[in-house]
This record gives structure tokens, sequence and C-alpha cells, in this order.
């Protein structure tokens, strides 16, 4: 099965026939199979050239670029080899016609809404205070229906996540209250953790893109922009309580990473690189956690059930089935 890889080690990362050779500052090398690649993450100082670019265009590899605080810069993103001209034509008149956008946009937040709210029903019965979130929250959710545009239904979103980033104090056991989130930079535990696995997540969303014929700048929740991959931020929605968060509560709440696992300056928190490889980890194996999938009626791997929901998002756009967004049922 293949999988990702994640760097974080200082490098250089060059083809070898046809094998991926990782040669680390220790003198350590690595060889990887290329078959083996599902996509690369370089979290590290890594050393390429366009012989390796050309290598991973040809086996149709993405690979994902952070910073040296371990958030995402950019992508290498070969060039699509699933072109549909009918698909991207249709993406843009779904996103043009007013109403159908918005169809899809309430879709992706209330399928994240419900997909918090399980979290929260399940740590209901295990920590206090947790009722009055849930019952805030499911408050909000008739609204969006209600909502006309995208930017009233995106502050819904905004007062949805408001409410939920507030119960992560009743979750977990902080040593200090979290009162807000922060992003640019993330100005602790709490942040430097939702941050890190969100550009995480937004990447892993990209790759999965890759192998449908969506294009990936073409959304309908974010606002298409230079710069960006936004139907991956659109996606991501539906997957961060059930892949980011579920990683941030076992790793806080098993004690896996502590005060130890991050660096701190004035205003900014960021995960050491003990603490990335960490989570990294603990990220890939939900990832590859498999569920019986109802519809499918086998097992499939969350990485794949992300790629599902694009096929959905497909379908849709083509007029064949009516996009329903992923939906917990545990």
């Amino acid at each position: 099965m293949k999988r990702n890889y994640y760097i974080t080690r200082n490098g250089r990362l060059k083809r070898q026939d046809n094998t991926i050779s990782l040669e680390f500052e220790s003198g350590e090398k690595k060889t990887i199979p290329i078959e083996d690649i599902e996509g690369i993450y370089l979290l590290g100082e890594t050393d390429l050239n366009t012989k390796l670019l050309n290598f991973l265009a040809q086996q149709k590899i993405p690979l994902h670029v952070f910073n040296y605080y371990g958030y995402y810069s950019g992508s290498y993103y070969p060039r699509e080899h699933l072109n549909s001209g009918f698909i991207i034509v249709n993406q843009v008149e779904f996103y043009k016609d007013t109403g159908k956008r918005l169809g899809i946009a309430k879709e992706f937040i209330k399928s994240a809404a419900h997909n918090i709210l399980c979290n929260l029903r399940y740590y209901k019965n295990r920590k206090p205070g947790l009722e009055n979130y849930i019952s805030d929250i499911n408050k909000i959710i008739p609204k969006l229906d209600e909502t006309g545009d995208i930017s009233e239904l995106m502050a819904w979103e905004g007062h949805i996540r408001e409410r939920y980033y507030d119960s992560f104090n009743a979750i977990l056991d902080l040593k200090e209250e979290f009162t807000k989130r922060n992003k640019r930079p993330p100005d602790n535990i709490l942040n430097a953790l939702i941050s890190f696995g969100n550009s995480l997540l937004y990447a892993t969303t990209l790759g999965e893109i890759y192998h449908t014929q969506l294009n990936p700048t073409v959304s309908f929740l974010h606002e298409p922009g230079n710069r960006r991959f936004s139907l991956s931020l659109d996606i991501s929605e539906i997957f961060k309580p059930i892949i980011v968060d579920h990683v941030i509560f076992k790793l806080m709440n098993t004690n896996m990473l502590g005060e130890r696992d991050f660096e701190k300056d004035v205003n900014s928190c960021y995960l050491s690189e003990n603490g990335r490889k960490i989570f990294l980890r603990e990220y890939d194996d939900r990832l590859n956690t498999t569920l019986k999938h109802r519809g499918l009626n086998r097992n499939v791997s969350y990485r794949h059930i992300i790629r599902l929901e694009c096929y959905k998002l497909e379908k849709h756009i083509s007029n064949i089935e009516e996009y329903k967004a992923f939906r917990a049922w545990w």
C-alpha cells in the first residue's frame, strides 16, 4: 500500500534509478521504492534538483514543502493527468451560480458541524461541562439553511468554530485557558497544534484532489484566489474534527506531547522537531486507520475517504448525484 513520507531531518533528496534516495547530514542514507510513495512532505531543509522533480512528475507524486516552523509553504503539483474539460466547465458554472455554490458550501459547513458534534458527544460522558457547547452549536445549525450568501454562511461557521474551540478547555487538561484561535503566528501550545495539523490536512487533501478530475483552484465555500488551492480548504473543513482534532485530543490527553515538545518566543509557539515527529506519526496512523464504509460495504482508510469525497463532488457538478458531504456515524 502506498503511503506518505514525512522528511523532518536536513539532507538531500534525489533520484537513484527507480528509487528516491535520502542522504541526511549525518551521513545516513535511505532509499524508498517509488511505487511505495503516495506523497512527500518536506519538513526539514532539503536539497533537491530538477531530475528528481521530473521523476516525481512522471510518477504523479506531489511534493509538499513546509517552512522552518512546520507550516505549509507550497506544493510541487505535477501536471494534472486526469484533465476533463467537462468537469472544469461545470465546476466553474457551479461556482458562478449563486444558488448552486451556496448549496455546496452549506453542505461543507453542515458536515463539519455534524462531525464537531460527534467529537463533543464522545467526550460528554468522559469530561464534564460539554452540554452547553453542544446545545449552542445545535441552535446555530438551523441558521445555516436560512442564510442567503457566502459571507453570512462563513460568519455562522465562525460562531460554530468559536464555541467548539471554547470547549477544548473542557476536553483537554490545559495549564492555561484557551481563549482565542490565533494563527499568525500561533501564540500557545494548542494554537500551534491546530495550525500544524490543519496545514498537514490541507496538503493531504490537495494530494487526493490531484487524483481526481476536479480543479483545486475552483472552490465554493472559500473564495478562489491567487496562490492557493482553495478547494482543498473547502474539503478540509469536513475532516478537521475527525482527523486533526482527534490527533490533538489523543496527544494531549495521554501526555504524548508536553511543554518539552514546543519552542516558544515572545509572541509565538511552535512544535519542536521532536514534537513534529510525534504529531506526524499519530497523524499518519489516523489517515491509515480503516473503517467499514456504509456505501461500499468494505473497509477504507480515512485518507481514501477524502478522495471519495472528491468523487462525490464530481458526480454532483456532473448532475449525476446530489452531493451529501461525509458525516461520521459513530
